[in-house]
């Protein structure tokens, strides 16, 4: 089988250079996620001019190394650890899936900052690194509750894919579920590349669910959303998405997303001024038929953003030091302005419904006291 090659972002890259500062951007070239790395790449690009532009970070150009974190998750990681011990690379961030982050991490913790975008299930205590992205008590529950109270869902179904953030999410969810006086009434989890819905389609029909808790990635989450209303479920049966963003509704098609719903920290139609500078800075970048920035783009944009921002505080790329200023880290980005509490970005969260090829955003969710 052919190995994917790392892709380098411009002819220069040979060897670590002390003008520079040099991160590899781990986000998705193949498989289900594929269907968002063009916006990953084109939001991290340019978050790094826009840093070079204002002076770099510890007063070096800031650039970035292309890795193809849709490769098998060792792949990954042997590729990135090898661009750490080389010195190639002096810190690592993107979009890819925990099983990648779970097999990264390991690898390169104490050596350099390494800051995951993705959604995720929770629990990451690795020293060195640092999250921008959502997680299910602040996201999903509070998605959970405000749909039980306006739509009086109390069986769901989860659906997803099978590894580590569909599952500890499912197992949250039942505990949401029995807080909102409901229950999960029935689980499954498909491979990665999933082409086939016939037999998770009847189970949700024969379980009589009114919710479906989505837990697929990317292109397996279009198919599943066309096979969902070509089975007409979509008139009995809400979907409630935490990884759902406007490149997959229009992969969807619009007759595919009615009673949909998504949760994240940006939706590209949030009309605040943050969102609103973001997205014309980016079409002046990229032009009207780049990718759409959806949320999942969008965090590569925040990750870039708050691995300057550590580096900035700490005034030294040291782990242990970063570490240590990390809760006195801030940086304002299309998010807002946003700050770290152990060692995560704590974010305001939008529940959304899909309109057509677009979101509708319903409100921003309360988020619980007690929980991360």
């Amino acid at each position: 089988m052919h190995r994917p090659q790392l892709r380098l972002h411009t002819p220069e890259w040979v060897t670590a250079d002390d003008s520079t500062l040099n991160v590899a951007l781990v986000y998705p070239m193949q498989g289900p996620a594929g269907i968002f790395g063009p916006t990953c790449e084109a939001c991290a690009r340019l978050a790094a001019e826009e840093i070079n532009k204002a002076g770099g970070v510890l007063g070096k150009e800031l650039r970035l190394l292309e890795v193809d974190g849709g490769a098998d998750p060792q792949r990954v990681a042997q590729d990135v650890e090898a661009l750490v011990t080389t010195g190639v690379v002096q810190g690592v961030t993107g979009w890819h899936i925990s099983s990648v982050r779970q097999a990264v991490a390991p690898r390169i913790a104490h050596r350099v900052p390494y800051v995951y975008t993705a959604v995720y299930e929770g629990g990451e205590n690795t020293e060195g690194v640092f999250m921008t992205s959502e997680t299910p008590a602040r996201q999903l529950l509070p998605a959970m509750r405000l749909l039980t109270e306006a739509r009086g869902v109390r069986r769901w179904f989860v659906v997803g894919n099978n590894y580590v953030w569909p599952r500890r999410t499912a197992r949250a969810a039942r505990r949401y579920a029995r807080e909102s006086r409901g229950r999960v009434c029935g689980e499954e989890y498909l491979p990665l590349g999933v082409q086939d819905f016939h037999d998770v389609l009847r189970k949700i029909e024969h379980a009589d669910a009114d919710g479906v808790l989505m837990l697929l990635v990317g292109s397996d989450a279009v198919r599943f959303n066309r096979a969902f209303a070509a089975s007409g479920l979509d008139q009995r049966c809400l979907r409630l998405s935490t990884l759902m963003d406007e490149n997959m509704l229009m992969a969807s098609g619009p007759a595919a997303t009615g009673d949909l719903f998504s949760t994240a920290g940006f939706f590209a139609s949030l009309a605040n001024q943050d969102t609103l500078d973001f997205q014309g800075r980016y079409g002046a970048r990229f032009g009207i038929e780049a990718p759409a920035p959806g949320s999942l783009g969008e965090s590569c944009y925040e990750g870039v953003l708050l691995l300057a921002a550590l580096i900035e505080r700490a005034r030294t790329l040291d782990v242990s030091a970063i570490g240590a200023a990390a809760d006195a880290v801030w940086y304002e980005g299309p998010r807002g302005l946003l700050r770290l509490h152990d060692r995560h970005v704590r974010q305001r969260i939008y529940l959304a419904e899909a309109d057509g090829l677009d979101f509708n955003v319903l409100a921003q969710l309360p988020a619980p006291h007690d929980l991360l």
